[in-house]
């Protein structure tokens, strides 16, 4: 489905669905090596797929929920057509949106997640009537709620023992330099 963030639109459909990763490589038109990301209702569902150790959890307690990425080394219960197999790290996320929170409340669980690029834009898609448009017939829904922003989220690696920002975006980046 596509579906609002607190950061901008994004693709997303339960974990495990391997049909599902398969077409959002299709839309998104990349490889086998794309990070996604791991959607998550709460920090203990998040400790489930991603190792968290006591610094780590500090950091995603004061930042979440938020729109950051936090890349962490996946644990045992990711498939692994999900993390970066070379690296085994995973992308958590634990948006600020009532529309994410109902949706993951659903399915009672995460959800594989990536953001609404599309070949040849600079920027994702911000709109619901926009990702209607241009990818409703290739996915089962698009939940529209309307703008959410341009700006995709901020993504700071904690695998190293420190944060390393590796994109700037919506989320406050300085409390990571």
């Amino acid at each position: 489905m596509a579906y609002p963030t607190d950061s901008c639109y994004a693709l997303g459909a339960a974990l495990g669905s391997r049909e599902a990763l398969d077409r959002m490589r299709d839309i998104r038109q990349c490889d086998k090596r794309h990070f996604f990301t791991l959607v998550c209702r709460s920090l203990s569902e998040a400790s489930r797929y991603a190792r968290v150790d006591n610094q780590q959890f500090r950091v995603l307690k004061a930042h979440t929920p938020g729109p950051y990425t936090f890349v962490l080394l996946a644990g045992r219960e990711v498939p692994r057509q999900v993390f970066n197999t070379k690296q085994r790290t995973l992308g958590i996320r634990l948006p600020d949106h009532p529309c994410v929170q109902s949706l993951l409340a659903e399915l009672d669980g995460p959800m594989i997640s990536t953001t609404l690029y599309l070949p040849g834009d600079e920027l994702p898609v911000t709109e619901g009537y926009e990702a209607h448009s241009r990818v409703g017939s290739r996915v089962d829904a698009v939940l529209d709620a309307g703008h959410c922003g341009i700006e995709p989220t901020t993504v700071v690696d904690l695998t190293e023992g420190y944060p390393q920002i590796l994109r700037r975006g919506k989320g406050d980046w300085r409390a990571f330099e």
